[in-house]
């Protein structure tokens, strides 16, 4: 028998907890390797490279349902990993650009010189997402969306980010009064919803599918559902979105 250790140990090890790694095992995204007479739980080699992915997803950004999603997809563990090492190094640019442009800002201000936007928003920006928009609609699609707001004024996108941060605060109003998905006001949202999500190049045909799609993911993945104020929060919006698209695409 191959070394394996217990649940305490490994807890310790990862910096994790007793308990997060039985919620692992009880949504089926880490299944101990063998539970001892004594009702411990204890894991192997395997067993500590899959705690190993979970983890860098979840650092990541993903939610529990998005780390099952990848973990589910059949590829080599090497293979894995150094997909996830890729966007540790693409993670680790982006921060050390933002460190770079903070350092500098608090130079420039302390000496009173003027910034430079480009210099000041270095690291802020959408390409943190290159990835995942790539493999969820293809490389063209990205190309389109940069393309579209890198060509965008400063004001332009602030223009654009106000509109968002309004809808994302009229979504948030609606779900703590109450309404019903299906509602007048939700209904309104929606449309916002709709009206500003076909205004994004090199996203896919904004038909029912795609909305409905999106709508599921809201609530899946715990990065877009904190914009909508948590899972409840989201699944308000996923259900105004079905009900929209169900009448009117």
């Amino acid at each position: 028998m191959g070394m394996d250790w217990s649940i305490q140990q490994i807890a310790r090890i990862s910096g994790t907890t007793s308990r997060t790694l039985r919620h692992y095992g009880d949504v089926g995204l880490l299944e101990p390797s063998r539970v001892g007479a004594n009702g411990y739980r204890y894991y192997d080699e395997a067993a500590l490279v899959r705690l190993q992915r979970i983890l860098l997803l979840r650092d990541l950004g993903l939610g529990l349902p998005a780390i099952a999603g990848v973990l589910s997809e059949e590829i080599d563990d090497a293979d894995a990993l150094a997909i996830h090492l890729r966007w540790l190094r693409q993670e680790k640019d982006r921060l050390d650009r933002q460190i770079g442009a903070v350092e500098s800002t608090i130079e420039k201000l302390r000496r009173g010189e003027g910034l430079m936007a480009e210099e000041a928003l270095d690291g802020f920006d959408h390409t943190i997402y290159k990835e995942e928009v790539e493999r969820r609609w293809g490389e063209e699609s990205y190309r389109a969306g940069d393309r579209w707001w890198r060509g965008m004024t400063d004001e332009e996108r602030a223009r654009w980010r106000e509109r968002q941060n309004a809808l994302l605060a009229g979504w948030r109003e609606a779900a703590a009064s109450g309404v019903a998905a299906d509602s007048e006001v939700a209904q309104a949202l929606a449309q916002r919803q709709f009206d500003w999500l076909s205004g994004i190049p090199g996203v896919p045909t904004v038909g029912r599918d795609y909305v409905v799609g999106l709508a599921d993911m809201y609530v899946a993945d715990e990065r877009f559902a904190a914009n909508y104020g948590g899972v409840e929060g989201a699944a308000f919006v996923r259900d105004a979105m079905r009900a929209y698209a169900e009448r009117e695409l």
